[in-house]
């Protein structure tokens, strides 16, 4: 059907085995970022306090502006550990980690 010389044929393997490491090391970057410990602290916390927040809210300790404004704070806690892990391979730095949260004790202060 189709006729490949050789060093086409070549080619072809030569691609394929490139775009096959390159799907695994996509897969690989992505378990690296979901189990990586210092991103799952940071963001163990940034749920714990989404909850707390809500949960003022609930009990009528904070007024719906308040919690947005909290919410607010938080997600941009959460675009800043997204950001910082996207430039160091799926993880983010001590220091980075000790300044997020730093940013997160702040916040937290200010829930009830």
């Amino acid at each position: 059907m189709f006729a490949l010389s050789k060093g086409s044929r070549f080619a072809v393997v030569v691609m394929s085995l490139g775009l096959l490491t390159g799907t695994s090391q996509l897969a690989a970057a992505k378990t690296w970022s979901q189990e990586h410990p210092r991103r799952a602290e940071v963001n163990a916390r940034l749920n714990l306090q989404n909850w707390r927040i809500n949960q003022e809210l609930k009990q009528g300790k904070i007024s719906v502006g308040r919690a947005d404004a909290l919410h607010d704070q938080d997600q941009f806690i959460r675009k800043e550990e997204r950001f910082d892990g996207s430039q160091n391979g799926s993880h983010i730095t001590a220091a980075e980690q000790k300044a997020l949260n730093q940013q997160e004790n702040g916040v937290s202060s200010k829930i009830p």
